[in-house]
């Protein structure tokens, strides 16, 4: 066979299209974001991923690389310029005295909302803490989250009259749809939230979010709980997906039925096809198989931070 036809073949089995022309690329790589460690954690490295947000990504077929909080502006551009969406994870960090992490969001914030204002399909997903970076992001002020009892705490949404329209929802089956409206299987983790009397007061949040869903916490305090920007392929929960699926404490309130597993499992799968859209790659393929997180080994962390199985470490 002609070896330039062989070439095409090859070419559309990888991209591939979505059956109405567009490309699809189908080996997205997705980077999710470090943070600083603090505590007993520190004697293993000075940044960490939980391990439940690389398989919550691989888990819906694609691959992922860890971008440094640190790392220089230069190499995170190119980096943004070669993968295919961005995860900002929970955690702890203050924003107030860690400002070479809340630089480091600014940037990809910067660069996520630049790519996609010049047709470059490049989506951004936010969970817990990364759902309030949004949320900050999105007003250029990081002092507008409220107090919240939602610490270990597992709920249905309660969806706003936007959700089941929303890009985000509107494919979920209808199963998902019950199971999440009405069981118990969304593990909250917060101590920190985004209120809707912020939100409707915000005009740069409210103008550039749309609220799918909230939430009461134990004092009867609502908190937002799933955002979607209008116009940018821009998604938080302020509730844990990867949990369900992922981490196993028994000290934490974690639904892993299967209802909740097929709920849960569904927002990575959104998440990761919406990464299918973007065409950005790796020019050298050297530099993409040194630069993912197969290059890094995970460690049971039980001992250390009990809330995560398993935690990756750099330095």
């Amino acid at each position: 066979m002609n070896k330039l036809i062989v070439s095409i073949i090859l070419m559309i089995v990888i991209v591939g299209t979505n059956g109405q022309g567009k490309t699809i690329n189908n080996r997205p790589i997705i980077g999710i974001l470090t943070q600083p460690t603090d505590g007993d954690m520190v004697t293993f490295g000075s940044q960490y991923i939980a391990a439940s947000y690389i398989k919550f990504i691989e888990s819906a077929g694609a691959r992922v690389v860890p971008i440094l909080y640190d790392t220089d502006i230069k190499s995170l551009t190119e980096l943004m310029g070669s993968i295919n969406g961005v995860l900002f994870p929970g955690g702890g960090v203050d924003f107030n005295n860690q400002t070479v992490y809340t630089d480091t969001i600014q940037s990809i914030w910067s660069q996520v909302i630049e790519f996609n204002n010049n047709g470059d399909y490049f989506p951004l997903w936010g969970t817990c803490m990364g759902f309030q970076e949004l949320a900050l992001l999105s007003a250029d002020n990081f002092n507008l989250l409220s107090s919240y009892n939602s610490e270990n705490y597992t709920v249905p949404l309660n969806f706003t009259s936007l959700a089941a329209g929303s890009r985000l929802f509107s494919l979920a089956s209808a199963s998902i749809m019950q199971s999440l409206a009405t069981e118990p299987i969304t593990m909250n983790n917060h101590q920190f939230g985004l209120s809707p009397q912020t939100y409707e007061q915000t005009s740069s949040i409210n103008t550039f979010f749309d609220v799918l869903s909230t939430n009461v916490d134990r004092d009867g305090n609502t908190f937002i709980s799933t955002i979607e920007a209008k116009n940018y392929p821009i998604y938080g929960t302020q509730w844990h997906p990867e949990k369900p699926m992922f981490e196993w404490w028994d000290q934490e309130v974690i639904n892993h039925s299967y209802d909740s597993i097929m709920a849960n499992q569904y927002t990575s799968n959104y998440f990761v096809n919406e990464c299918r859209k973007s065409l950005h790659s790796f020019s050298d393929p050297s530099v993409e198989s040194s630069t993912l997180i197969y290059n890094y080994t995970p460690q049971y962390s039980e001992s250390t931070e009990p809330s995560f199985e398993q935690t990756y470490y750099f330095n």
